[in-house]
C-alpha cells in the first residue's frame, strides 16, 4: 500500500456545534505568460474577509487547535514523502457520503496553502452534492465547474478567491441534472489535464464523489498523483477500504484519513480535548 498515515481530526459537525458558529495538444495548452494570467480567480464575487469562513475550516478559524496540527502532520507527510516527488494533484474521496471527505479537502488545502512557498487550487468535483463553497463564505449561487463544462465557459470566469491567501477554489457551481455525463466529458478531461499542466507549479486537491456512488469519480482518478481516502469510525466497513484499494490500486493511495474518531493515537506524544481525541500514527 505504500506509505499508510491516519490523522485523527475532530468530525466536522462536532467543529459546528462548538464554535456555534480527447485532449488539445499541449502546444495549444502552453501559450505565452499573458495568455497563462486567464487562469487567474474572477473578480467579480468574492468574500469580503476571514470572517466570511465557515467555523469548519480549522485551519483558517483556529491554526492552533490540535485539529489543525494534525492537518499540517498530514500536510507534511505529502509535501515530504521519504521517496520521490511530493504528488501535486491529489484527489479526496470517502467510501460513502458523510464521512468528512470535503471536510478534510478544504482543511488540506488551506493548511498546505500557509505554507512559505505553497499554492493551491482546490476543486469542487462532488456536483452531486458540494459544499466546498460554504467553507469559504459562498452562498452557492456563483458559477462554477458545472457551467464551465455544460456551457464551455472562460475558466477565469469560474475560478473564485478565497480569504487564504495562496488558496484559489474552484466550486462546483450548480447542481446539474447530469453530472455523471459532465464529469465524464471530454471538456472535464481537457480541464484537468490544463490544470496539471497549467498549474505545475501548485498543488491541486479534488473533492469528488465516493466511487462506490458515482461512476465518474474513477475516470477522474486516473488524472491524479495520488488519492487520500477519508473513513469514518465505527462505520466504514473494512471491506470497502479494501475494494477501493483493488479499484484504485495500493500504490496510488496516499493515505487514509480516520474521522470521527474517539481515541487518541500518538506519534511519540498524545493530547486529548473535550470528549474528542486527535493524534497522528505512520504505518510503515
Amino acid at each position: 500500500m505504500g506509505k499508510i498515515f491516519k490523522a485523527l481530526e475532530k468530525a466536522d459537525n462536532k467543529v459546528r456545534s462548538e464554535k456555534k458558529s480527447t485532449l488539445n495538444d499541449d502546444e495549444a495548452m502552453v501559450r505565452n505568460d499573458s495568455e497563462r494570467r486567464d487562469l487567474k480567480p474572477s473578480d467579480a464575487i468574492s468574500p469580503s474577509d476571514s470572517d466570511a469562513l465557515n467555523p469548519v475550516l480549522v485551519t483558517a478559524t483556529s491554526p492552533h487547535s490540535p485539529a489543525a496540527e494534525q492537518f499540517r502532520l498530514l500536510k507534511n507527510n505529502i509535501l515530504f514523502p521519504e521517496k520521490g516527488n511530493p504528488p501535486k494533484t491529489i484527489m479526496v474521496t470517502s467510501a460513502s457520503p458523510h464521512e468528512g471527505k470535503s471536510f478534510v479537502a478544504a482543511n488540506l488545502a488551506v493548511s498546505i496553502a500557509q505554507s512559505i512557498d505553497e499554492y493551491v487550487l482546490l476543486m469542487d468535483c462532488d456536483l452531486r452534492s458540494p459544499t466546498i463553497h460554504t467553507s469559504f463564505g459562498y452562498k452557492g449561487e456563483e458559477l462554477g465547474l458545472s457551467e464551465y463544462l455544460a456551457n464551455k465557459l472562460p475558466l477565469s470566469s469560474v475560478l473564485k478567491k478565497s480569504s487564504v491567501n495562496k488558496l484559489t477554489i474552484l466550486p462546483a457551481g450548480q447542481v446539474p441534472t447530469n453530472p455523471s455525463e459532465l464529469l465524464s466529458s471530454d471538456q472535464m478531461r481537457r480541464l484537468l489535464h490544463e490544470v496539471k499542466l497549467r498549474y505545475n507549479d501548485r498543488y491541486i486537491i479534488i473533492d469528488t464523489s465516493p466511487p462506490y456512488i458515482t461512476s465518474e469519480t474513477n475516470a477522474i482518478a486516473r488524472f491524479v498523483d495520488g488519492i487520500i481516502l477519508v473513513i469514518r469510525q465505527g462505520k466504514t466497513r473494512i471491506k470497502e477500504v479494501a475494494d477501493i484499494l483493488d479499484i484504485y490500486g495500493r500504490e496510488k493511495i496516499l493515505g487514509v484519513v480516520t474521522n470521527f474518531s474517539r481515541k487518541t493515537i500518538g506519534y511519540g506524544y498524545g493530547y486529548h480535548k473535550s470528549s474528542y481525541g486527535y493524534g497522528y500514527h505512520q504505518q510503515r
